[in-house]
This record gives structure tokens, sequence and C-alpha cells, in this order.
């Protein structure tokens, strides 16, 4: 089928980024929310929207995640789920997501949920930023050329 683009949609930073990359490669991607979300009108832009059930927007993604997707998404436990399925996965950031890197962010969420829940903590995530930006785009592009060399 060749490689497609998944993106998790909720709160999703690099939307734009992601349809100039795939653009440039002539890549579909799939913009996956459980709400109504406008995307550019092209063809090789596929909008689904999933039911609010909780994970409903992560599960039709990780069904779908192969060796031959790219997955855009910051939340953990979805990335896990991909990069086991062999997908390449990017946070928003343009962190790569892997095998080795992947159980660490799993424990790291899991540690600072406890603690937030525990009232130790009261901040959220750092705020998006250019650099950030650029570093998607440059991860993106990266991703894209070594699917189409066929390497890993």
């Amino acid at each position: 089928m060749g490689i497609t683009i998944y993106v998790d949609a909720d709160a999703c930073p690099v939307k734009d980024e992601t349809y100039r990359v795939a653009a440039r490669y002539g890549l579909p991607v799939i913009v996956v929310a459980n709400s109504f979300l406008n995307v550019p009108r092209e063809p090789w832009i596929q909008r689904v929207v999933v039911s609010d059930a909780l994970d409903a927007a992560d599960d039709w993604i990780a069904e779908r995640a192969g060796p031959d997707a790219i997955v855009i998404t910051a939340d953990v436990p979805l990335a896990s789920r991909c990069v086991k399925a062999g997908a390449a996965v990017l946070a928003p950031t343009g962190k790569a997501f892997t095998d080795a890197s992947v159980g660490m962010a799993l424990a790291t969420r899991n540690l600072m949920q406890d603690l937030r829940e525990a009232g130790t903590i009261t901040g959220g995530p750092k705020p998006f930023s250019a650099r950030d930006r650029s570093a998607f785009l440059g991860a993106l592009d990266r991703a894209v050329n070594r699917l189409r060399r066929g390497g890993a």
C-alpha cells in the first residue's frame, strides 16, 4: 500500500507541517479525532471521526499502524502500541518513539501522572515552541525518507 501518515489529531499542534511534508512526497494523511476537525480539501487527506469513547481514536490508529505507517502523537501509550506494531512514531516535538525509548517514556508518563494526582506537581508540559516545530519537520522528513528507502 505504501507509506501512510496517521495523525492523532486532538490537540496536535503540527497538522499543517504534516500536510506540507506529505504533499512534498505525495503521501496520504489520515487525520483521526473524536470530534469534527477542519482539514484541507485535498484528495490525499482523509478525516476520520471516531466515537467519543475513551481511547477510540487511539484504538483506530493502533489497529492500522504497521511497518509502512508514520504515526504523529503525543500520547505515550498510543506511541507504545504503534512502535510494537512496527510503525515509525513521532511526537509533535520531533522526538522519535522507538523500542529503546518508549518504555522509559511510559514509565515517566505514569510517574508524572501519579505526582499530579497526589498534588505534588501542578503544572503541565512546557509550551510548544518554534524550535519544537522545526525539530518535528526535520524528524518527519527523515522518517519518510527512511521508510522510502525501506529501512528501519
